[in-house]
């Protein structure tokens, strides 16, 4: 799979887990904790060395809010609104982005 698709995969995967969080964080938990365990293989699958110059800032950003965000929902988010939010926006933000790929 090239960097683009797995982008893509993890953009919509993003998007999914935020749709479900804002719909219901509670009833839906263990379908959001199955594909952000996928969104997690496929981040940890990428070679983010190879990554051409001007998408690397990017993901980099990517990566530190993801981090957070995974911390945060470990911990149940206060406000699963605003984590599903943040969720869907670093979706779109990739999906854009990806076009750089």
């Amino acid at each position: 799979m090239d960097y683009k698709s797995k982008i893509l995969d993890i953009a919509m995967n993003l998007n999914r887990v935020g749709n479900w969080a804002a719909d219901d964080f509670v009833g839906k938990r263990k379908r959001i904790d199955f594909f952000l365990e996928q969104t997690n293989k496929y981040v940890a699958s990428l070679n983010t060395s190879q990554l051409p110059f001007r998408f690397k800032k990017t993901f980099s950003n990517f990566l530190k809010d993801y981090s957070l965000l995974i911390k945060d929902v470990k911990l149940n988010p206060k406000d699963s609104l605003v984590w599903a939010e943040k969720m869907m926006t670093w979706g779109n933000i990739l999906t854009h982005r990806s076009k750089l790929l």
